[in-house]
């Protein structure tokens, strides 16, 4: 299917990630939306690559799409807050995590004073 020229389109930026919000016309003229997620991996050479990811959504599945999109989102940060909790945004999180798993009884791996570097994380 050639997609048409976009009608209307957004951008989010978000690290790694970019995504892409686009308004599309079909052939008969009525209107779908496209949302594509862009991610940038570099090589070892310095070059790098784009991995693209792309939902169409037609109108009969925006009302379903949004409730089910909503209801997400709230039991996400209901459950978790909006504070961003990982390795990559967390100084101490193998410290809490570590914590954590300790106080509940369960079993917590052996963690090295080696730095362990995932590029993805960069």
């Amino acid at each position: 299917m050639l997609e048409k020229e976009e009608i209307f389109s957004k951008v989010l930026r978000a690290g790694r990630r970019t995504y892409f919000f686009d308004v599309r016309a079909t052939k008969a003229d009525d209107y779908y939306i496209t949302i594509t997620e862009s991610k940038k991996f570099t090589e070892e050479d310095g070059s790098f690559h784009f991995k693209k990811h792309k939902i169409y959504l037609y109108k009969e599945d925006f009302t379903a799409f949004t409730e089910i999109l909503g209801e997400m989102t709230s039991y996400v940060l209901n459950h978790k807050g909006e504070e961003v909790i990982s390795e990559r945004h967390q100084k101490d999180f193998k410290k809490e995590y570590a914590s954590e798993k300790a106080i509940a009884g369960e079993e917590v791996p052996e963690i090295s004073n080696f730095t362990d570097i995932d590029f993805d994380d960069i």
